[in-house]
């Protein structure tokens, strides 16, 4: 169950339009949070965070000396921040614009203009972060599950283990290449695979082949984790063997669903 609710969740505003700041603020207000701190440039927001760390950061993506994404990166080069729930407000729609906030472990990634649906959809998901839900599972003990963690993304890998640890999984090895994993596919015992799309050398799809036609890790279980919008990728992950397909950014909600459905 959930330990905190929206009214527990202090955010921090990154917006630089005064209309926008009082828009976004009244729709936070609405989904009953109220502890609510804005800036308008990277540097306000920076100073702002290393005196109170918030829940969660909401910010636009064009600041008055950068963007979001030097924001971003900013806050993942500091290891007392570097999980800290990061929130992705744009009209931009480009996938290029758009793929570093996705493989840094976005929260989510509202549009602009975008209703009060969609901001209480990404409220839950950083609650669903923030707030241990331990999985359930006829098959399986939580606690000896043994997940393989494949993304060439750092920050994407420690986005998926956060889920994963929140869900009561504590035995994950983890691998930023397909290659890398099915040296450890040889050498371990591994009950299921969370791997990505895109990555070098061998790709998930390359991965989830290799996996399917082995005699000895054919039954192992396979959620993707994807970034992939392209429908003949999507095609062919699908007629691949993966027993679940979920997209970046992804609400842990999803995932904890997915993950029942599959190993249960």
């Amino acid at each position: 169950m959930q330990q905190i609710s929206a009214s527990n969740l202090h955010i921090l505003l990154v917006e630089p339009s005064q209309v926008q700041r009082k828009i976004i603020v009244q729709l936070l207000q609405e989904e009953e949070v109220m502890a609510i701190d804005t800036a308008e440039s990277i540097k306000e927001a920076i100073a702002q965070i290393n005196k109170v760390r918030p829940d969660l950061i909401i910010s636009s993506l064009h600041l008055p000396d950068g963007s979001a994404e030097e924001l971003l990166k900013s806050i993942r080069q500091q290891p007392k921040l570097a999980d800290l729930p990061f929130m992705l407000v744009s009209s931009e729609n480009r996938r290029w614009h758009l793929e570093v906030f996705k493989q840094s472990g976005a929260v989510a990634i509202l549009p602009k203009p975008f209703t009060r649906q969609h901001l209480g959809a990404a409220i839950n998901a950083t609650l669903d972060l923030l707030s241990p839900d331990e999985l359930e599972l006829e098959n399986y003990n939580v606690d000896n599950l043994r997940v393989l963690v494949v993304d060439d993304s750092r920050m994407a890998r420690k986005m998926i283990q956060k889920v994963l640890g929140n869900l009561g999984i504590r035995l994950m090895t983890e691998t930023n290449d397909g290659s890398e994993a099915i040296k450890i596919l040889e050498r371990e015992t591994i009950d299921l695979v969370v791997t990505d799309y895109n990555m070098p050398e061998v790709n998930g799809l390359q991965l989830t082949e290799f996996i399917r036609n082995s005699a000895y890790h054919a039954h192992i279980p396979i959620l993707m984790v994807t970034s992939e919008a392209n429908e003949t990728h999507l095609s062919n992950i699908n007629q691949s063997g993966v027993n679940a397909l979920v997209d970046k950014p992804f609400e842990p909600e999803t995932v904890k669903k997915l993950l029942q459905r599959i190993l249960d």
